[in-house]
């Protein structure tokens, strides 16, 4: 019989890390206490009980049970507009809003509606992975945009504009970043966006981690300040960390409203609607939840400032970015590979984190995701890191 295949694109894509680090984590003993997964970037605390009160009860809703609008349920639309409005100081409305099945979703969606085989998209390393792989898949060019430890990993657009050739059709930012944690200062934000007008390319904003700034820093660009969205610009958002659910899969895209039905030719073909007994709490969530969301602000800026701390006293382990949800740390063991670094401490310390690598990192860092525990479990990592020696 004639041999079967597969996409070619598909068997040259990377596959995600996380599973394999988990799998390390199958082999700890546990003679030291639990497994401290400080691998995947997940919420350690539960949603607000009014969250789980409204999503139970739009569950058990028949008509939460039909399809709903492809760009999302009308009032959130509307709700995420205003929260929009109310961050950055803009005039956006539901027509520049579409709601997504997670950040991932967006983010694919964007990159579906920009780009097609050969281009090239502008990723700064560490990236991503998912990020990278989306690209792959589309025969899209992954161009790497190095950001450096001496630049606190934040992107230099002089140096971005020195890559862009006529094969590159967007640039990608995250902010705060992931994996390194690193936050962009608005200045920054406003050099790529005008680089991106510049040259005729897309910007494409991801602010997953956006809800976990500093107070200071809580107006993370001015990007949206003017009378109308700009025209150049696609913005990411993830509402699973900030409300608890990434079980629900929800994200947000923002974008000139001209791009929003070819989005939603996209999103109809990969999942028609976002769940909708999660959209129709968080219209609810949205505002409703402020100062729970607030006072999750405070415990993740308490918590970084427990880690700065662990790392102060650890022998070795260089702190080298810390925000929002992660910390990007370099290793100790000279020129012992990342990977074999992060697998050791699974399996012989129970601590899953991610090496460097896996970012397109180098082998002497991994990244610790402490948002994934409490004040207790950021001391057992202090613990294990020192007994994992130098």
């Amino acid at each position: 019989m004639p041999i079967l295949t597969l996409n070619p694109r598909l068997l040259d894509t990377g596959s995600p890390p996380i599973p394999e680090i988990q799998a390390w984590g199958t082999r700890y003993a546990r003679e030291g206490g639990v497994l401290l997964n400080m691998c995947q970037a997940v919420p350690s605390h539960a949603p607000a009980p009014g969250m789980l009160e409204r999503l139970a009860r739009a569950a058990g809703d028949a008509g939460s049970a039909t399809y709903g609008p492809i760009l999302g349920e009308p009032d959130l639309r509307e709700a995420y507009a205003a929260e929009l409005a109310r961050v950055y100081s803009g005039h956006p409305d539901a027509s520049q809003v579409a709601i997504t099945a997670g950040c991932n979703q967006a983010y694919f969606v964007a990159m579906m509606a920009l780009v097609q085989h050969g281009d090239a998209v502008l990723l700064p390393t560490p990236w991503y992975f998912n990020h990278r792989m989306t690209l792959d898949m589309l025969g899209a060019e992954p161009r790497p945009l190095p950001c450096r430890a001496e630049r606190n990993f934040v992107p230099d657009p002089e140096e971005a504009a020195a890559l862009i050739d006529d094969r590159v059709r967007a640039i990608v930012l995250v902010t705060p970043n992931n994996p390194t944690g690193a936050i962009y200062p608005p200045e920054v934000i406003a050099r790529f966006y005008d680089l991106c007008r510049e040259r005729g390319i897309w910007l494409v904003l991801d602010e997953t981690y956006r809800d976990f700034l500093s107070e200071a820093q809580s107006r993370p660009h001015d990007l949206l300040s003017g009378g109308g969205w700009p025209e150049n610009l696609i913005q990411l958002y993830s509402f699973s960390k900030s409300f608890a659910i990434p079980g629900h899969r929800l994200g947000a895209l923002a974008a000139p409203a001209a791009l929003l039905p070819e989005l939603g030719k996209v999103m109809d073909c990969v999942q028609i609607c976002a769940a909708r007994a999660g959209q129709i709490a968080l219209s609810w969530g949205l505002g409703a939840l402020d100062e729970w969301r607030e006072a999750n602000r405070v415990e993740m800026q308490t918590r970084a400032e427990a880690v700065r701390a662990a790392f102060s006293r650890l022998q070795g382990w260089e702190l080298q970015s810390l925000g929002a949800y992660f910390a990007y740390v370099r290793h100790p063991f000279g020129e012992t590979s990342a990977w074999k670094v992060a697998e050791r401490l699974a399996s012989e310390h129970g601590l899953l984190c991610l090496p460097g690598p896996a970012f397109m990192g180098r082998e002497a860092h991994v990244r610790i995701a402490f948002a994934n525990v409490d004040a207790a479990g950021i001391v057992t990592m202090e613990e294990r890191l020192r007994a994992a020696g130098v």
